[in-house]
This record gives C-alpha cells, structure tokens and sequence, in this order.
C-alpha cells in the first residue's frame, strides 16, 4: 500500500478559507448529531516547561467513514520564532480495511480550521450586520482569523492590538491584501474593541486580557487563544453576562478555562453552556435571540475538524495526483 503525504504547502492550496468552512459545518453537525467518537484529547506538560505541550487528539466519523488522530507539539514562543505554535501530524485511516492512508501536516491543518470554526461560529451567531472587527493577538491565528471573518461578514472597520506593538505594525502591513478595509493598529485593548461588534481573542495569554465592561451590547466574540483549564484570556463576568457557545460541551466542562474560572468563582454553573456550534446549526437550541445580546464561542478544537479536513486533502491530492506517496 502507499501512503500520502500532505505537507504544508499542499494543504495551504487545496483548503481555502470558504472550504474549510463548509467542511466545519459538517463536522460540528456531525457532532451533534451523535455521529462522531471524540474523547477530550489528552495533553501532557513537558520537561523542558515554558507552558510547553504535547497532545492527542484522536477521533472517527460516519462520514466521511474514517479515524486518525493528531498529533501535537505545543510551543507558545514559536511566534516569536516566526514558526508555527502548533508542530505536528494528522495521521488518517481507512475505516473499511483499518490501514492508514495519509499523514498530513498537522500545524497547517490546525491554522486555517480554528480560524474557520471561528468563521463558522460567527456566521451563525453573530448579527448579520455586524462587520466592525477587532482582533487581540498578531500571530499566526490573527491572521487566519481575519480571513475567516472576511468570507462571513462585510467588514467596514478592522482593529488589531498585540503586547509587541512591532510586531502588530509588521501584521498591518503583511495582511494589508487580506484586508477588505485599511487594519488599524491600537495601544490598548479598549481602544481596539471601542463599539466593535465583532471581536476575536487570538493570544497566549493565561490572565484575561479583556473584560466586561469593555465589550458593547450585540458583540460576538471569538475566544480561541487559551486552550487549556488553568488559562483565560476573557474575564469571569463577561463570560457570565454572554450567551455562552462552545465546539464541543464535554471538552469544554473539561478545558475552557474562560468558562471553567466563571464557574470556580460562583458566577455561572454548566447550564451555561448553552449550546454547541452543530446544536444551533440542526435548529435545535436558538443562537442570538436579541440584537443587543453578547455572545460567546469558546474554541477549543476538535478531532472532526482535523479528520473531515485531513479526508478532503487526501481525496482531493489523489485526484489530482498531487503530494508524495510512499510505500508503507
């Protein structure tokens, strides 16, 4: 048998933005639908510490019929390296023989699908009128998450604010061609989410960064920088005011550590959670009931999203005879 190679380059052309939304809509309709086996992924804290990780993310679908798992190296201070946070590998089986078919390049995979899934989200939960953005964070998921809400919403204004201001004017500047309006750069938080109604967390922070009284009525917010229980990048009475969605409930109760704070501090219990992002997709929980309602979607990831990803880049590489293959 052979085996596909996908590496990045390969994923970055076959998995643009649009189409990785679509396929988040899959997955997390799947996911509510019962559809899908997805353990709360499994991360160790490594030696050589930093806040340093290494995780397992395994999973399967119905359809497509597959299961794998990725594999992935966390290293917060990789940005300033200009590499990649995450490092790693989706490996993907066939579910009718059980033999794997395709490794993928795992940190690619999970930058452009966080931002989608944030895309996705905020199709479905935010006013159809929302298009003023600001962006927390100058990294890698800055940068995808600015494309994501570009293909969801008309954006008239976009804001990014980053601890190095440096390293927020060289974001302006690179992703000046993804902006559909001129990026500007803000000194402060507050500044940056003055009257915004669409703001995206996209930093390492492990204390919040934003708070309640910052964020005006009818904003949605993507919250995907922490992803791990002991940090949070949004304070405990936003998460309390907010109608609070996640990807995925029982990883959720396990890891937001946005959410798993608001409940240690007595401001909010698990009926918080109100929904999945598939459960508000099959009609069965309301999203936004009222335009001037804060809402909330906790990314954390998911093994669908890799799978359902990993499966299109390998049926799409094959028929167009792209990517390495190797004997196996």
């Amino acid at each position: 048998m052979e085996l596909q190679i996908i590496d990045r380059s390969l994923v970055r052309e076959l998995l643009p933005m649009e189409t990785c939304i679509g396929l988040m809509e899959t997955a997390m309709l799947q996911t509510a639908a019962g559809a899908t086996c997805q353990p709360p992924r499994w991360i160790i804290g490594l030696p050589s510490g930093r806040d340093r990780g290494f995780g397992l993310m395994p999973g399967a679908m119905l359809a497509p019929d597959v299961f794998g798992a990725k594999l992935t190296a966390v290293y917060p201070e990789n940005g300033a390296r200009g590499l990649q946070s995450h490092q790693g590998a989706i490996v993907l089986f066939d579910a009718a023989v059980g033999t794997p078919v395709a490794i993928v390049h795992g940190g690619e995979v999970t930058a452009i699908r966080t931002a989608a899934a944030s895309g996705l989200a905020t199709r479905v939960l935010s006013s159809p009128e929302a298009g003023d953005l600001a962006i927390l964070g100058c990294g890698e998921q800055a940068r995808e998450h600015l494309l994501a809400m570009s293909c969801v919403r008309s954006l008239r204004r976009v804001r990014i604010w980053g601890r190095d201001s440096g390293r927020a004017e060289a974001f302006a500047r690179e992703n000046a061609a993804r902006s559909p309006v001129p990026i500007e750069i803000c000194a402060n938080v507050t500044e940056a989410v003055r009257d915004a109604d669409l703001i995206c967390t996209v930093t390492a922070a492990a204390e919040p960064i934003l708070e309640n009284a910052q964020v005006a009525d009818g904003t949605h917010i993507n919250v995907v920088g922490s992803s791990i229980a002991s940090a949070a990048e949004i304070g405990n009475t936003l998460v309390q005011r907010a109608r609070f969605f996640v990807d995925y409930r029982p990883s959720a109760l396990l890891q937001a550590g946005e959410f798993l704070a608001a409940k240690e501090a007595g401001l909010v219990t698990e009926d918080h959670i109100l929904a999945e992002t598939g459960e508000v997709l099959a009609g069965r929980h309301p999203g936004r009931q009222a335009p001037g309602e804060v809402t909330i979607y906790k990314s954390l990831g998911i093994p669908a999203e890799d799978l359902i990803c990993a499966n299109h880049l390998f049926q799409t590489a094959r028929q167009r005879n792209l990517g390495a293959r190797v004997p196996f």
